[in-house]
């Protein structure tokens, strides 16, 4: 099975919005995509995406109630590449100002904050990325300013994990990468042509993970 050319990503499956987009999306540039709610088979794919629709803790506690916070944290520390998207992206950081005592995944560090009083929440717009280092996989292939979807009021703060920003009433966290970790503020499933490529970029390595060719 590890010789077939398709990458099988698990799109972690937590009960929390529709999560068909992003298997469609993902199937689309190439992966072997499947909605996923079973722990093992999390743990057992090439890739996993955790996407999220909706407010931090209800999807803490559905993934928590399912086993799959657990799993998700066993496939990052194996190096399975993984990609958070929106609120999924929001989890991996240790809290959310939108549900204060609330305990995220804790895999980058830091809070996540509602967008600023001065513009509307939530950004519900195209937005351009601004690269903050040069050589990010998550962007290869794209310009220089690619335009991103955004649908959130609330954002992560901006680590050493971060790649790309963009503006919306002051500097937003907009992507970030660090090793098999990989985090989208924006949706690419909805990003049209550039957000396809993030998912081929993703997918891309999810097949060199496996194939033992990732140096990253």
């Amino acid at each position: 099975m590890r010789n077939r050319a398709r990458p099988q990503i698990a799109v972690i499956d937590y009960g929390i919005g529709n999560l068909r987009s992003a298997q469609k999306a993902l199937e689309r540039v190439g992966a072997d995509a499947r909605l996923v709610d079973d722990p093992d088979q999390v743990k057992a794919a090439d890739g996993a995406v955790l996407p999220g629709v909706g407010a931090f803790e209800p999807c803490r506690q559905a993934l928590h109630a399912r086993g799959l916070d657990r799993s998700a944290l066993e496939c990052i520390d194996a190096g399975v590449p993984f990609l958070g998207i929106c609120v999924g992206f929001q989890l991996l950081y240790e809290r959310s100002e939108e549900s204060p005592g609330v305990r995220g995944l804790g895999v980058f560090k830091g809070s996540v904050h509602y967008l600023g009083p001065d513009v509307k929440h939530p950004q519900m717009q195209w937005n351009v990325l601004r690269r903050v280092v040069e050589g990010a996989e998550m962007l290869e292939g794209l310009g220089d300013e690619p335009w991103m979807y955004f649908v959130h009021s609330l954002f992560p703060e901006t680590g050493p994990e971060t790649v790309a920003t963009c503006d919306y009433g002051g500097t937003i966290s907009a992507g970030a990468e660090s090793s098999n970790v990989w985090g989208t503020q924006f949706h690419p499933e909805k990003s049209s042509e550039a957000g396809l490529k993030v998912l081929s970029n993703f997918v891309a390595k999810c097949t060199a993970t496996r194939n033992g060719e990732d140096s990253q």
